[in-house]
């Protein structure tokens, strides 16, 4: 049976907030020691990630930084230091970049340490005053209002200055007596205020670092959280307690992680870290009983590696998500052996340890039995000649041709399929406008070469999966692109309604007093556009903060008017009807155009996902972005075909 039908549901897609994932197999936060004396990521600590990324996994985890200003104890990052430090400003980034090139989301985990902190003195934060009930050594100092504001607002920043690095979802370590689970454990917290007390009230800073999250990055921007479901010790919460846990962070966390434990208590460490006495999975009734409570999706971890029970964790309904990190240090490959049938090639995690007892010794995960981990780098610099496939490359925009052209370079015989009657895709509206016009160059340049490398070209020709199984290729690269975003609003279809894509192919088709709903990058450049040809128009855009730097003298030269924190409401025959802060607002208008950016077009991904072979996405359809990130991702793909 093709691995695609035996796995369905391990690796069915998912969405989380506004982004998309692969499958369900994520890579497990770990304490990889591989920096710089600076704290930056080297060039293997980079490699290692990428190397679970090429691997298949869908979401990779680089593990603990650390919010706070003062000394990390034993957490590998501090973001504050990071924010402050050139290098680490750029080695994050080129290790978001790394991960999320090869097709997976990177992540990166946020903790406060609290009372769990190595530095026992003033910085001691805490919910309650008093030695550490399970290090009395270390003396607690109860937090202020000001200071949990302060601390949820360094959780909140630390989130947006990962997300300008690159990373698409970050998770907040709300378990394992860090500073979130002291909060909602009554065994460290007697507050008698709203921070204490009550399920709700001990729950409250945990949500609020999450909402807090939500709005300076977005709602759209996914929030995983990581809590115990049980602290595993005598007076500390028990199932009952992770529950409750559960059901106060229902409709504001994304994702909800299941570990279990406290590692400060000798106990714990078997559920944390199961060993070879445990039971395969022995978390994951936590995370099944947690998970009749809540309808957030819910991830479960610890010692798990087997395909097989992986598969019936999520097809039994017991997790939407199985997270590993042994597991993957083990087997990398894992994802896409199970994709291409080859179940019997996967290694399965010993579970002996040498891979955490490396770590300490040497900064490097090793492992016992899969030679080349901790070799990445090295794995990664490898340049072997790949099997000669047959490649289906569906879409023929930026994406698509790029991904056709790498894969026709490498050997490949390539079949390159376009819904529409020409190559190019949604740039191809803007080719006509003299300062776009290096974009139309850059595709007539793609067009040659897929002509010059003997690529079938099919146009007019949607790829379904009935197509793909009549063409019957050894690899896909979806790169269907997006489709326009069209809020449900009264109005929206109305015949003075057009698309920026339609503004900028046919400018003639905007008549009177033109109005662009949306001043991102498309509507911006079509305000300038449009004003140089003397047309009036101006712009509106919902959110509050605009930046339009790039485009400031433009801007300031043809006098456009741009309104923030305008939403639309209504749209008229002569105009819109915005809510602002100060009440609504009508802007006259009789052409309004549209430039709220694009829609992945994430079912039909999903139905082409089903394809048992080397499956690969790129561009638009992922998540939208620019040119820059469609022809990387697709150069990527290309390049991974034939090598596994």
């Amino acid at each position: 049976m093709p691995g695609i039908e035996r796995y369905s549901h391990l690796l069915k897609p998912l969405r989380l907030g506004g982004t998309w994932f692969r499958n369900r197999i994520f890579y497990a936060p770990t304490g990889l020691l591989d920096l710089t004396a600076d704290f930056s990521p080297s060039f293997d600590h980079i490699a290692y990630f990428e190397r679970k990324a090429k691997g298949g996994a869908a979401s990779v985890n680089i593990g603990e930084s650390i919010v706070c200003d003062f000394d990390p104890g034993d957490s590998r990052y501090n973001i504050i230091q990071l924010k402050d430090h050139i290098y680490n400003y750029n080695g994050l980034a080129k290790l978001a970049d790394a991960i999320n090139r090869q097709g997976a989301v990177a992540t990166i985990e946020l903790q406060h340490p609290g009372a769990a902190s190595k530095r026992n003195g003033p910085d001691q934060l805490a919910p309650s005053d008093g030695p550490n009930p399970l290090e009395p050594s270390i003396m607690r100092h109860a937090m202020t209002e000001e200071q949990i504001y302060r601390i949820i607002d360094e959780f909140s920043d630390a989130a947006l200055y990962a997300k300008s690095r690159g990373f698409g979802m970050v998770q907040i370590h709300g378990g394992h007596g860090w500073l979130v689970n002291q909060f909602f454990s009554p065994f460290f917290n007697q507050r008698t205020d709203r921070w204490g007390g009550s399920v709700e009230n001990r729950a409250r800073f945990g949500v609020a670092v999450i909402d807090e999250i939500h709005r300076k990055c977005g709602r759209d921007f996914p929030v995983e959280i990581r809590i115990s479901g049980s602290e595993l010790f005598e007076g500390g919460y028990g199932i009952e307690g992770g529950i409750d846990f559960a059901r106060q962070l229902e409709g504001h966390a994304d994702l909800i992680h299941i570990s279990m434990g406290n590692p400060k208590h000798p106990g714990s460490s078997q559920f944390t870290h199961p060993g070879i006495f445990n039971e395969a999975g022995c978390n994951v009734p936590y995370a099944a009983e947690i998970k009749k409570y809540v309808s957030t999706p819910i991830a479960t971890v610890g010692g798990l590696s087997d395909p097989d029970q992986l598969e019936e964790i999520i097809a039994s309904g017991q997790a939407d998500v199985v997270e590993m990190a042994r597991g993957l240090i083990c087997e990398p490959d894992m994802a896409v052996k199970l994709r291409t049938g080859r179940e019997k090639e996967v290694r399965r995690c010993l579970r002996c340890f040498r891979c955490v007892g490396e770590m300490y010794e040497s900064g490097r995960l090793f492992c016992a039995i899969n030679p080349a981990s901790g070799k990445d780098r090295e794995i990664l610099a490898r340049h072997t000649l790949p099997a000669k496939k047959h490649v289906l490359v569906a879409g023929g925009g930026i994406a698509g041709m790029e991904a056709a052209i790498t894969a026709a370079e490498n050997g490949h015989r390539v079949t390159l399929c376009e819904k529409s009657d020409r190559l190019g895709g949604v740039l191809l509206c803007e080719t006509g406008v003299y300062f776009k016009k290096r974009v139309g160059d850059y595709i007539e340049r793609q067009k040659y070469m897929i002509g010059k490398l003997g690529i079938e070209i099919r146009l007019n020709t949607p790829v379904t999966p009935a197509l793909v199984e009549e063409i019957n290729p050894d690899a896909l690269i979806a790169a269907i692109g997006g489709r326009n975003i069209r809020p449900d609003i009264p109005g929206i279809d109305g015949a003075n309604v057009i698309s920026v894509e339609e503004a900028f192919a046919d400018p003639g088709l905007v008549k009177g007093k033109g109005l662009i709903i949306g001043a991102g990058r498309s509507g911006t450049e079509l305000g300038i556009y449009l004003k140089e040809l003397g047309k009036d128009v101006s712009l509106i855009e919902a959110q509050e903060k605009i930046n339009q730097a790039l485009y400031a003298s433009k801007i300031a030269e043809n006098n456009l008017v741009t309104v923030p924190g305008a939403k639309a409401l209504e749209i008229r025959k002569d105009g819109v009807l915005c809510a602002m802060a100060e009440g609504e607002r009508f802007f006259p208008a009789d052409t309004v155009i549209l430039a709220l950016g694009v829609q992945p077009l994430w079912d039909e991904l999903d139905a082409l996902s089903s394809f048992a072979g080397e499956f690969y996405q790129a561009g638009d359809c992922r998540k939208p972005r620019g040119i820059m990130e469609a022809t990387g991702e697709a150069w990527t793909a290309a390049n991974l075909i034939g090598r596994y």
